[in-house]
């Protein structure tokens, strides 16, 4: 180990009473275990864990009872062997006095422990071996964060950290269980920073330690004597131990506001955090206990225990000699930056380091808040280097951008600006609901920008399939053009020494204007419904501006009509051609399918009624035109003539189908028996008869081929169900950019391990 290098300092801080004389004069001491230990889900930052046992069932000390439910989180074992009474809401160690989802185990009071899988030889794994085995232990910051350790670990996966930093401040008053961590088990931490400097690698490890703390690190020194890594010792000043302000010191480096210690190459974990992970890799225990500080004046016995996870804290309190007379307060963490607990059935928590049961006369309540008067004594506090006074104002007024041009969010909420307030104004509180109140505006506009990103490209469809309708249907016009054309050419002409008439119908100006207004009504009515629906006032200045481009394109229609109004549909001569026929029975049909759409509305408006009366105009126009060329058609064969063509096989098998449906139509309505029977009796004779027509037509039999279709085995089938869904959560993975390299392996070796097991089995 090298001599203790420079250290910088920090700006503010401040210098609160220690009281750490209460805790740390006697050695770590191990908790009694409860008759029953309640486990929350979420003990960190991130997703809750997924129960994966039932109530019920015995679990063994250390077995998992709760899975990772995703990237960001860690799962849940058991503290002690027992069985599992309950899964459901439970109280949480939270200000509000909330439930939250959780496991309850009744001890057996055996501690039976499950089998472990220790890896002294851990150099020998993969990396990704390795840091799942980290994960897989449920280990998350034991400073107060309770950030998954894994995930820290992975985060700059393509970044170089070049600074490992050890943060064994422990800077908070009173909080003695980093100190005596650090006393007792120097050795198993030292083991625990070697399995770190082995995963990334660093150019250098530093271990930052307050000056107040003269037993740890005289330990320290011991464990590190064979070394390369940095002891370093400073000053006592609080907040120090804060992850930013600890790198500050060590370094002389600050961390960009906004940014995190991976953006500038360096990495922070607790001592606590470093011990559990030595106790993962090398012993194979999941991170089920913790050492917690249990202090303040209405404890008859301050001391430092370590504790099983889930232990009630009225248990913890019990054991260490609470006088319910001189409780005043129950705080959950330090006196700077913890919180009251309402519910002392609460249970200690992976990120419980200290339980303080405070007296009146020890933490009196603050005296009521005073107008500011800016004094700048919270300004000069601040170890971020913020304005307090400015952040306070603008929070009372909800002036967010202001907040965030003045780097509300690089806070830590230390609280040593409210310390050292004349006015005793509660500033941490505004800051927190500040921040609350952005995090909760950003996630509606989140919300609204994906609705309106929806909403756009939604329109853009519709436009897309209306020019594609538009383009159709000019296709068709002209198609119909040049047929017509031809037809008038073929025609002999009368009258060609007359002056020309004008076009009956509309101009292709006057028709490329009507369908500009179709089409703007149309994505008029789309965005209104849309309106109705997901009411915003992006949406809304959408529909006005559709609503002026719809009543413009009317009005150009309008003024285009006037000018030259369209000459009259002459009555159209009927002839005897069958593309002339075979167009009105398409006019004809069109028309009756838009009148029927039209007359299912159960109530039309001003502007349906009209076009209801106007399609039924052009239908009964389009209907007198069919009926003329009709009777002016050619008299076609008769039906016996036109069945004689047809060959007698074809005809028969086509009777067959026919009768088959008759049939099958007439089972599905129900009909009575009597019908049923006609019905089959008519089916069997059309089957004779394609036996006839078959033995007639001297073609060979039809071979009939029957397959013996094996049914699947109920392992085979879950087989291939294992690697269906192993190749599509493969693929998933692949195509996310921000997928870890240890779960895409383990992706590939589930999709492995599926294939190997299907092909096996089919061998067999």
């Amino acid at each position: 180990m090298t001599a203790q290098q420079r250290i910088w300092d920090i700006p503010g801080g401040i210098h609160p009473a220690e009281r750490k004389e209460l805790s740390n004069r006697t050695p770590i001491q191990p908790a009694p275990l409860p008759k029953h230990l309640t486990l929350p889900l979420n003990q960190h930052i991130g997703a809750p864990a997924e129960p994966v046992v039932a109530v019920g069932e015995r679990v063994l000390k250390g077995q998992l009872i709760a899975a990772a439910n995703g990237f960001v989180s860690v799962p849940v074992h058991a503290p002690t062997s027992g069985t599992v009474s309950f899964i459901g809401p439970q109280p949480y160690p939270h200000v509000s006095g909330i439930l939250a989802p959780a496991i309850v185990i009744d001890s057996d009071g055996l501690e039976q422990w499950c089998e472990l899988t220790p890896c002294p030889d851990y150099r020998h794994l993969e990396h990704s071996a390795l840091l799942e085995l980290i994960r897989q232990a449920g280990i998350s910051g034991m400073g107060g964060a309770g950030f998954p350790t894994a995930v820290k670990l992975n985060a700059r996966p393509t970044q170089k950290t070049h600074t490992l930093i050890i943060n064994g401040t422990e800077c908070e008053p009173y909080i003695t269980a980093d100190d005596l961590l650090m006393r007792e088990r120097a050795s198993e931490l030292v083991s625990g920073i070697d399995i770190l400097v082995h995963l990334i690698k660093p150019d250098q490890v530093l271990i930052g330690i307050e000056d107040n703390k003269p037993g740890a690190i005289a330990a320290m020194r011991d464990a590190l004597a064979e070394r390369s890594y940095q002891l370093k010792v400073f000053p006592t000043k609080y907040p120090s131990g804060g992850e930013k302000q600890l790198i500050q010191i060590l370094t002389g480096v600050e961390v960009p506001s906004g940014g995190l210690p991976a953006d500038i190459g360096m990495l922070c974990h607790n001592v606590g955090t470093c011990v559990a992970i030595h106790d993962a890799v090398i012993h194979g225990k999941p991170l089920i206990s913790r050492i917690t500080t249990l202090t303040g004046e209405a404890l008859a016995q301050p001391m430092n225990v370590e504790v099983l996870l889930g232990t009630p804290v009225s248990e913890l309190l019990a054991f260490a000699g609470l006088d319910k007379a001189k409780l005043n307060r129950l705080i959950m963490g330090g006196p700077m930056m913890g919180f009251t607990l309402p519910d002392f059935t609460a249970p200690l928590i992976k990120t419980t380091n200290c339980l303080l049961a405070a007296s009146a006369a020890e933490l009196p309540p603050p005296p009521p808040a005073m107008p500011c008067i800016r004094c700048g004594e919270c300004a000069e506090a601040c170890p971020a280097s913020l304005l307090p006074q400015q952040l306070h104002f603008f929070a009372i007024g909800q002036e967010h951008e202001q907040l965030r041009a003045h780097n509300l969010f690089d806070c830590i909420e230390c609280g040593a600006c409210a310390y050292v307030c004349p006015s005793s104004i509660p500033l941490v509180q505004y800051y927190r609901a500040a921040k609350g109140e952005i995090r909760d505006l950003e996630q509606k506009q989140l919300k609204a920008e994906q609705s309106k990103q929806r909403f756009e490209l939604r329109q853009e469809r519709l436009r897309r399939a209306e020019e594609q309708k538009e383009a159709d249907r000019q296709a068709r016009a002209a198609k119909a053009a040049q047929a017509k054309a031809a037809q008038a050419q073929a025609a002999p002409t009368a009258g060609s020494d007359a002056p020309a008439a004008k076009p009956a119908g509309l101009s292709d100006e006057q028709k490329k204007l009507k369908i500009e207004a179709s089409m703007a009504q149309v994505a008029l009515k789309k965005a209104e419904k849309q309106l109705a629906t997901h009411a915003t006032s992006e949406l809304q200045t959408q529909v006005d501006a559709l609503r002026s481009a719809a009543a413009a394109a009317q009005l150009a229609l309008d003024t285009a009509l006037a000018a030259d109004p369209p000459a009259p549909v002459a009555a159209a001569a009927p002839t005897a051609d069958d593309s002339a026929l075979k167009k009105a029975k398409i006019d004809a049909a069109m028309l009756r399918a838009q009148v029927r759409k039209l007359e299912k509305l159960e109530a039309p408006s001003d502007e349906q009624q009209d076009e209801l009366q106007q399609l039924r105009n052009q239908l009964d126009a389009a209907q007198t035109l069919l009926a003329n060329l009709e009777a002016q058609a050619p008299v076609t064969p008769a039906p016996q003539a036109e069945a004689a063509a047809i060959d007698p096989l074809k005809k028969a098998k086509i009777e067959l189908a026919m009768k088959r449906v008759e049939l099958k139509k007439a089972e599905k309505a129900q009909s009575d028996e009597a019908t049923l029977n006609s019905l089959r009796e008519a089916l069997t004779l059309a089957e004779q008869a394609l036996h006839a027509a078959e033995a007639a037509s001297g073609k060979p039999a039809p071979e009939l081929v029957r397959t013996d279709k094996k049914p699947i085995d109920e392992a085979t089938r879950a087989l291939k169900t294992e690697v269906a869904f192993a190749r599509a959560d493969l693929r998933k993975l692949e195509r996310d950019d921000n997928s870890a390299t240890d779960v895409l392996t383990a992706a590939r070796q589930r999709l492995a391990d599926a294939e190997q097991h299907l092909a096996q089995h089919q061998s067999a």
